[in-house]
């Protein structure tokens, strides 16, 4: 698989595509009973088995730049706080005082100890019980079994990565998603009225691109031209730009793809690394119920410098008013009309592999 995933394999194939007018196509259809997005139950079994079992992106590295770093929301309807320690470690504990059970930390900062704003019980950066004001008053409280409660953590590929429950699942093998230089400049957090399935899958197929984008991608696009790559239960699609035929006349080993194509990278099962021309998100979808998700997004430049941010902000404001935009409103769309009791089944056909390779997966997985 590497050798036609790198970025000079990754041209050559968008190449071929354009000269026969062809693009990947997947091996079945598949149908999805449309209660799978409507059903609280089937919700639950998701966040059980696959959210919570599942290593999943928390966030970018860059979200927690020096020691006393933190970052605290919610991760599969469960309160977390991820930060640097000290010794450079990054951990995650579920955010409640063992106390009374108040969240130690919201938002992001940067902190020397945890105090629970209720009664100031005090925790050190790795989630020790430190200080219980009045301590007379709990005979018998052994402090190092009260400290906060982990949760796995690792950190890799540029990201902080959280595992909430036990038995884990195998994490997918993937390229490096963020590199060291990209600076983290902007959060947005904002909810969608449809459930996270179908928010995900407009992200991974450009099927779509011609009609729904007609005026903002479009243009610099193609109509129905991806590429499809697998790692394990993730993938990646790539959406080249019309300007990509300018390396035809490219020697092979001298081709670069940057701002000739987009890659979105699906991290399975909720998060899509999306790398544009001059910037790229790290979006998050956060289940709040089965007709409702939090959109999580961390925005990074791609390269080093004042530069690189002011192009990266220019990329930003183009995607985040336009496409996006349009997106929001047809997923919306489509949850309402769920409603009419129209469709049994939402069929996904060829050109929409990634969603197909995406079911498939999500299902292996809730009946592990």
């Amino acid at each position: 698989m590497a050798a036609r995933t790198d970025d000079q394999s990754v041209a050559q194939r968008v190449l071929e595509h354009i000269e026969r007018g062809t693009t990947d196509v997947g091996a079945e259809v598949w149908r999805e009973p449309v209660a799978n997005y409507r059903s609280e139950q089937r919700l639950g079994l998701e966040l059980a088995r696959v959210f919570r079992r599942v290593p999943t992106p928390f966030c970018p590295s860059a979200s927690l730049p020096q020691p006393g770093s933190y970052l605290a929301r919610e991760a599969a309807g469960v309160p977390l706080v991820v930060v640097r320690g000290a010794d450079g470690k990054v951990r995650a504990f579920r955010n409640a005082c063992r106390h009374r059970g108040t969240q130690v930390a919201n938002g992001a900062g940067c902190a020397k100890s945890f105090v629970c704003p209720y009664h100031a019980w005090t925790y050190e950066l790795d989630g020790r019980l430190r200080h219980v004001p009045h301590e007379a008053g709990f005979p018998g409280l052994d402090k190092k079994t009260h400290g906060l409660v982990p949760v796995h953590a690792e950190e890799s590929l540029g990201l902080i990565w959280v595992t909430q429950d036990t038995p884990a699942i195998e994490p997918d093998q993937l390229p490096v998603l963020l590199r060291p230089e990209q600076q983290l400049y902007a959060a947005t957090e904002f909810e969608v009225a449809a459930n996270w399935k179908i928010l995900l899958e407009g992200f991974i197929e450009g099927y779509h691109i011609r009609f729904t984008h007609p005026e903002s991608f479009f243009p610099y696009g193609f109509d129905n031209l991806n590429l499809i790559d697998l790692y394990g239960r993730s993938g990646r699609i790539t959406y080249p730009f019309r300007r990509i035929k300018k390396l035809e006349s490219v020697p092979h080993g001298e081709r670069k793809v940057e701002g000739l194509l987009t890659y979105v990278y699906h991290v399975f099962p909720n998060v899509l690394i999306i790398t544009l021309s001059r910037h790229t998100n790290v979006v998050i979808l956060e289940p709040v119920s089965h007709d409702r998700t939090r959109q999580v997004t961390y925005t990074l430049t791609n390269d080093a410098g004042d530069e690189a941010l002011a192009a990266a902000k220019h990329d930003q404001d183009f995607v985040g008013n336009t496409g996006l935009v349009e997106d929001r409103a047809v997923v919306a769309s489509i949850q309402r009309g769920m409603q009419s009791g129209a469709n049994e089944v939402f069929t996904f056909g060829h050109y929409e592999s990634l969603i197909v390779h995406f079911h498939r997966s999500l299902n292996a997985v809730l009946s592990v």
